[in-house]
């Protein structure tokens, strides 16, 4: 019997349009395996984390964000590093995805993480971050393999970086999801 398709939450840390970790995404969507659907989940649009605004009607994006995580299998995410940490706008999704007390959705989800920068330590320091949070929010992110890429706007073909991926880089991200998937469905299936 051939196990289900996963539903991957997929989180694109930076909000720009032509961001490097917004073409990443679409690269792993691109060569992901049929046994796991990557959606991309909207963080752009959430109100800051105020403890003020939860109530019995929170934000309707806090809602749809927390329905669409709640609703998938496993957690992704793709983030570039900002000043050594992961962008603000990661940050706030994942404290509203933890929020109200005793209803976080990352709670037992499996995740990875891919970190990226266009310097040469591929933002280690955002994708450190990222797993700390996701430690304290009971979510299990896969040890191995990890995912830095670094000098991302070398990686794809053309002086802009406007090309394709090179081919070297689609394999290893293809081989990462792979991991992915023997990994979730550890605790999915």
């Amino acid at each position: 019997m051939q196990a289900r398709p996963l539903r991957i939450a997929l989180h694109i840390g930076s909000l720009r349009r032509a961001a490097w970790s917004r073409r990443i995404a679409e690269e792993l969507i691109g060569v992901s395996p049929p046994a796991l659907q990557l959606q991309p989940v909207p963080i752009g649009e959430l109100p800051l984390y105020n403890a003020d605004l939860e109530t019995d009607t929170p934000p309707p994006a806090w809602t749809a964000y927390r329905d669409q995580v709640a609703g998938s299998d496993a957690l992704l995410f793709v983030t570039p590093e900002y000043n050594r940490s992961m962008p603000g706008a990661l940050k706030n999704a994942i404290d509203v995805a933890s929020r109200p007390y005793g209803k976080n959705v990352y709670n037992g989800k499996p995740a990875a993480i891919v970190s990226l920068s266009t310097g040469p330590l591929g933002g280690v320091a955002a994708n450190h971050d990222v797993r700390r949070s996701l430690v304290t929010l009971n979510a299990a992110s896969m040890a191995h393999p990890e995912m830095f890429l670094s000098q991302v706007n070398k990686l794809f073909e053309g002086p802009d970086g406007a090309g394709a991926l090179n081919p070297g880089t689609r394999e290893f991200l293809a081989k990462f999801l792979a991991a992915f998937d023997t990994w979730a469905r550890r605790f999915v299936c």
